[in-house]
């Protein structure tokens, strides 16, 4: 690549997630290295939070101390050594002790862009600060969940609408500054894109969390169903659970109609940018597909897409991205997608 801060960022990238460096690859160059070392840094601030064999308090103070360094709040080096040790991902050990170059890239972004990084890489922090504390004594004989539903949204929102609103912001400042656009449900789609997909990991993960001791389906709804996070996939709850469960689907598809409503938004000739965010929606609508005709024991064995749907989904939309008429049936939600109004794209 011609851009040397994106040609120093490739090799984390494609080693951490192969499939978020398909979409950076896609991307224009004029986002590209704003938006890789803002996946860099969050994935790093994730690498140090779900190192479990660290304790929980050396955890906080190392996030604490990166979130510092980020926001250039201090220049202090900074020695993930005892992280990095704990890694069994080859990857994220090399992550970690790559943070000094990660960190020496952000000043080469331009002012306005190191804005918007250093704001979203705060709120994805204080959401995963917020985590380890709320389930700071969660274990498989002690599950702790989320109250309301405004904690959820409240989480889902610094754990992914942020970076939904991150990616919106730089992108119209870069691509298309001067199309005319509905500015505020541009935003609030943004928004909600990456909150579907969060919902979607949650829905997805429901089982893992579970094991942990953690449960992000708020307990109020459960109260109401007289359902409780330590039995909730047992079969014997089935009949309760699955409506509740199917609800929640409902609401992640929403918010992915939502998210397809905004790839739709997009200026037509930006079709990297369209592609790179109809993936996520395509394998997210294909994932609650697949979640909503399980029953409670395959929910257990987590559902999920195979490399050959992956594949086909990138390939059908690759071809069709030129022709809006066959770009616009791509997207075809198994249940109830409903987002704000009533019409999509």
């Amino acid at each position: 690549m011609s851009d040397p801060r994106t040609a120093s960022l490739d090799d984390l990238l494609k080693a951490t997630s192969r499939s978020f460096y398909l979409t950076l690859r896609v991307l224009p160059a004029a986002v590209r290295p704003q938006i890789g070392l803002a996946y860099l840094l969050a994935r790093t601030t994730d690498t140090i939070a779900d190192t479990e064999l660290v304790p929980l308090a050396q955890r906080l103070e190392a996030l604490q101390q990166l979130r510092e360094r980020m926001l250039g709040h201090h220049s202090a080096p900074l020695n993930f050594g005892e992280f990095a040790r704990q890694q069994g991902s080859p990857a994220e050990k090399r992550l970690l002790e790559k943070i000094g170059e990660s960190l020496a890239l952000l000043p080469t972004l331009s002012p306005a862009d190191l804005k918007l990084v250093r704001a979203v890489l705060a709120t994805i922090t204080s959401g995963q600060e917020l985590d380890l504390r709320r389930f700071a004594s969660a274990s498989a004989a002690k599950v702790i969940g989320l109250e309301t539903a405004a904690e959820l949204e409240d989480y889902t929102y610094r754990v992914a609408g942020c970076v939904g609103e991150f990616w919106t912001k730089i992108c119209r400042a870069h691509l298309f500054p001067g199309v005319k656009l509905d500015e505020h449900q541009f935003l609030a789609d943004g928004i909600r894109f990456g909150q579907g997909l969060q919902l979607v990991n949650i829905l997805r993960d429901l089982p893992a969390d579970l094991k942990n001791g953690r449960c992000y389906l708020p307990t109020q709804q459960l109260d109401a169903t007289k359902l409780f996070p330590e039995t909730l996939l047992s079969p014997a709850n089935e009949q309760k659970f699955l409506p509740l469960f199917q609800g929640y689907l409902d609401q992640a598809e929403a918010h992915l109609a939502a998210g397809w409503r905004y790839t739709n938004t997009l200026p037509f000739t930006q079709f990297r940018v369209r592609l790179a965010c109809a993936w996520p929606i395509l394998l997210g609508v294909r994932t609650i597909a697949k979640l909503r005709a399980a029953n409670v024991l395959e929910l257990s064995q987590r559902v999920k897409v195979s490399r050959g749907e992956v594949r086909g989904i990138l390939w059908r939309s690759a071809l069709a991205c030129p022709l809006p008429f066959v770009w616009r049936k791509l997207y075809s939600p198994a249940g109830k997608a409903i987002a704000s109004d009533n019409d999509l794209p």
